[in-house]
């Protein structure tokens, strides 16, 4: 990154660790939060993945793929891994893993029911801390099931907070600090603190085990071992060496065996006595399942805290590998001086990171969102082939399986740590979601970025034609392409040096930019289909299922999406043609191609000019044409197909300037997509604006764009018209009503399970990108240009003063209001907005109320909620600040 000191010690790990030189990424929270419930555990006939792999066979079942557990520590091949287990003496089973209802429970899809925040983590993971609120009584595990199951889609969901379990302070507040000695030696800072009125117990069990890849019947597979000793556990593996974990004091050590209990789930002998619940049960039901020689493959330290009320203890931990036994490990000043200094390091790295000019709230704000970052890498392992056919020690998958869910990417291998969406909610990766996570992970680890961008690219990957995987429920499904604006802005943020990097994905995306105009564009005139293009419910109808009537549906967002796919790669190609002229054939080609998707974007009807809007058409048959007159931000988002071709370009590439002039001239339909000459930008020289719409269309768009009545709310832009709440759009179809109406919050409907909303709330990411198109069009027009803002309040404004302002908007959905100290995103609930044991804690939802902001759907997707830390950096560095 340009301008940054290289003498900040977290800086000098990052080196260390891309140059190969120390392995300081070797060991992160790789462990997921949610293995249950996936696709990858699902081997039932219909593709039943919450039922076939429920929460309650998962402190019994040893996974296939993956682990689970909470502020979870593993190697980057998950050889190992590092957890924390909690019982408070009164619930029915172990807290080993966060609890929530699955998409078959929830009354608005899956939804996690426990409170949990990544607190901070440096990019290394040198430093990290995470914190979780116990309740003291028993978990409501029943209630939370049968209240939510009653709730229909009209009403909000039953969380863990309305259950009244957190009255009185009844709590255990819960704090884990991780710090890196070296690579492969972590301190460890356990602290709980008792909330509560009265004296309570509390039993504390730090968890080691070994991911199971021994019980599948692969060849070569050894079984590992963990021996326990009083305060000791050490395990032995045949490529790891030695991993121990020494605690403080003298706690006892129970050790089991990760595999299955066939006993409990299916009335069938095990392979071992003391199973995977084997503590569980032990310690709930005074079972004799654990093994009383202290060996196994899973093992826990069990601390038996009573505490007073307003009590407080850390509990000292070390975890380390090694090629041989260690002594006792060093639990006293020297943990203490890692410790201290880790957490010094941590601050003079963010300090030097985030931008001088942000306020204290929102330095708050994105170092918060980084830990959401970091904590989000996962390891990722699913070999697809694997999966179709089964394990030699098992029973053979159904034969529909074959022909199922993603029987066509067999080529697929993943182990990898990736970063997820939500460790919980989405734990696997999202191809259009990982993107955006790149672009906030470059501010503190371009690095890290980079390799994340690549790795969809890579031959295990995509798809022997040309697709990227979308998502672990259909790699099918087709994500919006917006890889390659991805790649640009980790390049920029990177300093714009790594053109082996750009080279590297400019390579492979020309295979998938192929595939698109091949298997999305049925007509082969430049407009494109995609399906749900990962906006959900935002229509009528699913999208992505078989249309209601014979026909094709032409979509206004994937023609959008593909001409800033084609200005992306333009970009890409001029960057790389200043350093290889090779590279400039491909910039007017790209140049051309645009030019074709936004000038058919007119010509086969998806703009409306009555309405001065982008609108999906549905073609039929017969020639006609339906408009679906739904508007929502799939008539938006072909504002963000823009860029600018600068003099320097132009003068330093003559083919692409000459072949502007050619089509120019012998080209006349497409003068409309090709802004004239004008001066702008930094250096007032004469450039060029490439672009879906001209200056009128713009502003006509913006006029709705923002209207507090449409889309502008106090938190940003929203995904539906609010027109749409009075005037919900309809159509008939096949003899079919369709409609769609403004909901600002959950969804009512059950497209895509009903988990998610894009009929109104606010969504980071297409905001993101508006902002920035904005900011893109400003370096075009200048001052010259302004619009009303918001519509109907007769004041005008820039579109950099626009871009701004539309930045605070949503960036306030995190900070204290200056009036009254709430974070919109904690809407109504006054122990999140109040309590100092709460309001700081600050998570990052999936989306906001459109209108009030609270937070909705999955309450960790920090990934790309992250971006609020790019809108930051941009607000409190660009020039119009």
């Amino acid at each position: 990154m340009v301008g940054v000191r290289t003498d900040v010690s977290e800086r000098v790990r990052l080196a260390q660790a891309d140059s190969g030189e120390q392995p300081w990424r070797a060991w992160g929270p790789y462990l997921a939060e949610r293995a249950w419930g996936t696709v990858r555990e699902d081997y039932s006939e219909h593709g039943t993945a919450w039922d076939y792999f429920p929460h309650d066979h998962a402190r019994s079942r040893a996974y296939r793929w993956n682990e689970d557990g909470m502020a979870g520590l593993c190697d980057d091949r998950q050889t190992f891994a590092f957890a924390l287990a909690l019982w408070n003496g009164r619930d029915p089973i172990l807290k080993e893993r966060m609890f929530g209802l699955g998409g078959d429970g929830g009354n608005h899809g899956e939804d996690a029911k426990d409170y949990w925040w990544y607190q901070d983590s440096t990019p290394t993971h040198s430093w990290m801390r995470w914190r979780y609120h116990y309740p003291q009584a028993a978990f409501p595990y029943d209630q939370l099931v049968r209240v939510n199951g009653a709730r229909t889609r009209n009403e909000a969901e039953y969380e863990l907070v309305d259950t009244g379990i957190f009255d009185g302070d009844r709590f255990w507040a819960v704090t884990v600090d991780y710090a890196k000695a070296g690579p492969t030696d972590v301190c460890i800072a356990i602290t709980v603190s008792n909330r509560g009125p009265d004296p309570a117990i509390l039993h504390v069990l730090p968890t080691l085990w070994f991911r199971n890849t021994w019980s599948w019947g692969l060849p070569g597979r050894q079984t590992p071992a963990i021996t326990g000793t009083p305060g000791r556990l050490e395990g032995q593996h045949r490529s790891l060496g030695h991993i121990t974990l020494d605690g403080q004091g003298a706690p006892v050590a129970l050790m089991c065996d990760n595999e299955t209990n066939a006993q409990r789930l299916w009335g069938l002998p095990g392979r071992s006595p003391y199973p995977k619940d084997g503590i569980n049960d032990h310690l709930i039901h005074r079972t004799p399942t654990v093994n009383p020689d202290g060996v196994g493959t899973k093992g826990a330290l069990h601390y038996r805290l009573w505490m007073g009320a307003g009590e407080t203890r850390t509990l000292r931990l070390r975890l380390t590998q090694s090629e041989r036994p260690l002594p006792p490990a060093d639990l006293g000043d020297g943990w203490a001086a890692v410790m201290a200094a880790r957490s010094a390091e941590a601050d003079e790295f963010f300090a030097e990171v985030l931008p001088e000019t942000a306020t204290a709230a929102e330095k708050d704000v994105a170092r918060q969102a980084v830990a959401g970052l970091m904590w989000g890498k996962q390891f990722y392992h699913f070999d697809v082939k694997q999966w179709l056919h089964g394990d030699p020690g098992n029973a053979p998958p159904p034969p529909g399986r074959r022909y199922g869910r993603n029987h066509n990417w067999w080529h697929m291998n993943s182990f990898d740590v990736i970063s997820m969406p939500d460790p919980w909610e989405y734990p696997w990766y999202a191809a259009w979601d990982l993107a955006f996570h790149c672009v906030s992970i470059a501010r503190v680890d371009p690095g890290f970025a980079k390799s994340q961008l690549l790795l969809l690219l890579r031959e295990w990957y995509m798809h022997p034609n040309g697709q990227i995987p979308a998502y672990e429920w259909s790699f099918s499904d087709v994500n919006p392409p917006v890889h390659a604006w991805a790649a640009l802005q980790v390049f920029k943020i990177d300093g714009g040096r790594d053109f082996d990097f750009l080279s590297r994905v400019m390579h492979k995306l020309l295979l998938n930019f192929t595939w698109w105009v091949n298997r999305k564009d049925v007509g082969g005139n430049n407009v494109f289909e995609g399906g749900f293009l990962g906006l959900d419910n935002v229509g009528p109808f699913d999208r992505s299922a078989a249309l209601p009537v014979a026909g094709v549906l032409e979509q206004s967002d994937g023609t959008g999406w593909m001409a800033m796919y084609a200005l992306n790669l333009l970009d890409m190609a001029i960057l790389l043609a200043l350093h290889d002229r090779a590279y400039e054939d491909m910039a007017t080609k790209f140049f051309e191609h645009f030019t074709y998707i936004a000038e058919a974007a007119y010509r086969q009807g998806l703009w409306d000019e009555e309405d001065s809007f982008f609108y999906d058409v549905l073609r039929l048959p017969d020639g006609h044409r339906v408009p679906l007159k739904a508007r929502s931000i799939v008539g938006l988002l072909p504002l963000a197909a823009t860029t600018r071709l600068t003099a320097d370009t132009l003068n330093r590439l003559p083919e692409i300037s000459a072949r502007v002039r050619w089509m120019l001239h012998h080209r006349g339909e497409f003068g409309d997509v090709i802004s004239a000459r004008r001066l702008g930008g930094a250096d007032r020289r004469r450039q060029r604006l490439l672009s879906m719409v001209g200056q009128d269309q713009l502003l006509r768009i913006l006029a709705r764009l923002l209207d507090p009545e449409e889309f502008l709310s106090p938190y940003g832009l929203r995904t539906l018209s609010r027109a749409h709440l009075e005037k919900p759009f309809t159509v008939t179809l096949g003899g079919s009503h369709f409609t769609v109406g403004y909901e600002a919050a959950e969804s009512t409907s059950g497209l895509f399970g009903g988990n998610s909303n894009w009929r109104g709330p606010v969504w980071m990411p297409v905001n993101y990108l508006l902002v920035q198109a904005l900011r893109e069009y400003a370096e075009f027009y200048g001052d010259d240009l302004k619009a009303e803002y918001p519509t109907g309040s007769q004041s005008k404004a820039g579109l950099t003063e626009i871009a701004d302002d539309l930045s605070r908007r949503l960036i306030a959905l995190f900070v204290p209001d200056p009036e009254t100290g709430r974070r919109p995103i904690y809407g109504a609930t006054d122990l999140f907005q109040n309590h100092p044991d709460w309001k700081d804690l600050i998570v990052f939802p999936e989306y906001f109320n459109g209108d009030n902001g609270a937070g909705l759907g999955a309450w960790h997707q920090t990934g790309w909620t992250a971006l609020v830390i790019d809108l930051i950096f941009n607000l409190r560095r660009h020039p119009g600040m």
